[in-house]
């Protein structure tokens, strides 16, 4: 017993409509039509000298639609069916022609000097540039649709839970290989240096008095428990507790409207030093890395960005399907700006048809011999009816006019030789 056959099946695609039909059923009728003129003008002749002409013309016409018929059919199948030499030329040549199919593609389109030369005469960075700056265009609100919703159907297909925990997995990983305490050294640096530090500043010295104010009865009743019976006898407790509170209203408010207050200096000082430590101490580095080690490792940082990232995918994919939803706008006007820019920065232009000369030349070369054997080795799986009908649909409806011009070059032709004959 022999298994099952594993014999390549002829690879089929669905056909195009038959577009020379017509072309086709004319060129048919025009033969029919001149052989029935010529039974005619038979039948009729000697009657009338005219008839002669009609006779001449119309069997040379039978003859030329005749010979262009079988001309025609025999490029792509034997004509009745009868297996003459040299005729079914197509199908008897289908791999020869998806060879030099492929050789022709190789040599016009994918050699890396042709390709720079092409493109080099294209500028497809403006042509994009009208394209997408374009306001009403069809095709712009189609991209920014299409992009849309392979946004949100990308996000929606993928496990939200198993998304999330890669990217929180990626997030992670680099979290630890990033040593965050020269970082947050040079970011302190950098406010201190342009001032940033001061609003801070000011914020936390506003808030130590507001602070101050909502706890005065319990700095009252320290002071008062720390004082002496004598002190409390003779009530000095509360105007020492008075002038405390007095005197620590005056300095924040001094601190706060002075810039050059020593406390304010002191302040930044400490804060220089800071960020001088976080970068170069090696102690206060080690203590920041533990902390920011703990930190990840606590297991409610890991459910608080669960969270964080399904709200983010939600929102994502609601905005994204939504055409006046978040997504819509800004990206909208993303394309209109880049389109824009395509469109009048020479400088840019160079760079991005430079970036498409030289990624068109970079597949040429590296994958261009892979090209022409994928060409050639899908037409070599076609079946032979499906070239053929490929290659008659493509061009039938010329060679119908061929057809037919054929059958009345030859009528007058045969005219020709009839007015020869005649005057000779």
């Amino acid at each position: 017993m022999t298994g099952p056959s594993t014999a390549p099946v002829p690879f089929r695609t669905p056909l195009p409509p038959d577009r020379a039909r017509r072309m086709r059923r004319a060129a048919t009728g025009l033969l029919v039509a001149m052989a029935a003129l010529f039974a005619l003008a038979r039948s009729q002749q000697g009657t009338h000298p005219l008839w002669d002409w009609v006779l001449a013309f119309s069997e040379a016409a039978m003859v030329g639609g005749l010979a262009d018929w079988f001309a025609v059919t025999a490029l792509f199948r034997h004509p009745l069916g009868v297996p003459i030499p040299h005729t079914a030329i197509i199908p008897e040549n289908k791999d020869r022609i998806a060879d030099s199919m492929a050789r022709f593609l190789q040599s016009n389109f994918l050699i890396p000097v042709v390709v720079a030369r092409r493109m080099r005469a294209m500028n497809l960075a403006q042509a994009a540039g009208d394209f997408l700056a374009s306001p009403g265009r069809e095709g712009v609100s189609r991209i920014r649709g299409g992009a849309g919703e392979l946004v949100a159907e990308m996000l929606d297909s993928l496990d939200p839970e198993r998304l999330g925990g890669q990217v929180k997995a990626g997030l992670l990983h680099q979290l630890e290989r990033l040593e965050i305490s020269p970082l947050l050294g040079q970011m302190l640096t950098a406010a201190i240096a342009d001032k940033r530090h001061l609003p801070l500043l000011e914020s936390l010295i506003r808030w130590a008095g507001l602070t101050l104010e909502d706890n005065e009865e319990m700095v009252r009743q320290i002071i008062h428990q720390q004082a002496n019976s004598v002190v409390r006898w003779t009530g000095l407790d509360e105007r020492l507790a008075n002038s405390v509170l007095d005197g620590l209203y005056r300095l924040l408010a001094a601190v706060l409207v002075d810039p050059e207050h020593p406390l304010r200096r002191k302040v930044e000082e400490g804060l220089e030093q800071l960020a001088h430590d976080l970068q170069h101490d090696a102690d206060l580095r080690a203590k920041v890395e533990g902390m920011k080690q703990d930190l990840l490792a606590n297991p409610a940082l890991g459910t608080w960005w669960t969270g964080v990232w399904e709200r983010l995918r939600l929102s994502l994919i609601s905005s994204a399907r939504d055409p006046k939803g978040g997504l819509s706008g800004p990206f909208s006007s993303m394309l209109g700006e880049l389109g824009q820019a395509l469109r009048e920065d020479p400088a840019l232009q160079r760079q991005v048809n430079r970036f498409a000369r030289r990624t068109a030349v970079g597949v040429a070369t590296r994958y261009g011999g892979q090209i022409v054997q994928l060409v050639s080795e899908t037409v070599k799986r076609w079946d032979v009816r499906t070239v053929t009908d490929r290659i008659e649909n493509a061009v039938g409806r010329d060679l119908q006019f061929i057809r037919v011009n054929g059958t009345l070059v030859g009528g007058l032709v045969g005219v020709a030789i009839h007015l020869l004959n005649t005057v000779l």
